[in-house]
């Protein structure tokens, strides 16, 4: 859904549409085979393609969750206090989360939400706004965003934190 989404909305993103045509996109998760709970990478992967094709980097001190539309909805996900309490163990304190995960942090321990900034996102492009170095807004007309990219590759590699430290 994240590459969908980001073609579908090339022009507001300050995306040349070629971009796709000339430009392979792979994505490889060595620790595809682990169990988890469910699509909730997907705001992650879109935040990673958006960052690529535009060269904008991710802020490093925000953790993101969250499954997403093809319409760009960030729907709820499920494990949220793992994810938050493995945020904070490798020193992350901002975490974005689906708005409609607020009754599950309104349930979470007051120890734990003290401990964390909670923001909430409902739409991919609130999410974009937190995690993308100096924001980002996406706008209705192709503005020629400089930067932006016009082809090559763009090769996103996600590394269990258990392979990282094996090596």
């Amino acid at each position: 859904a994240a590459l969908s989404h980001i073609k579908s909305r090339s022009s507001q993103l300050g995306l040349d549409s070629k971009v796709f045509n000339e430009t392979d996109v792979h994505l490889h998760f060595p620790a595809g085979a682990i169990p988890k709970d469910g699509p909730s990478a997907g705001v992650t992967i879109a935040c990673a393609l958006l960052s690529a094709f535009l060269r904008r980097p991710v802020r490093q001190d925000v953790a993101m969750t969250g499954e997403l539309t093809l319409h760009g909805r960030v729907l709820p996900i499920g494990g949220l206090r793992e994810k938050i309490l493995a945020a904070l163990r490798v020193g992350i304190k901002t975490v974005c989360v689906p708005e409609k995960n607020k009754s599950a942090v309104a349930e979470l321990p007051a120890s734990l939400r003290k401990r964390v900034e909670i923001r909430f996102v409902g739409e991919i492009d609130d999410l974009w706004n937190e995690t993308l170095v100096g924001g980002f807004k996406a706008t209705a007309t192709v503005n020629g965003a400089e930067g932006a990219a016009v082809g090559g590759q763009v090769r996103l590699v996600a590394e269990s934190a258990q392979q990282e430290n094996a090596h």
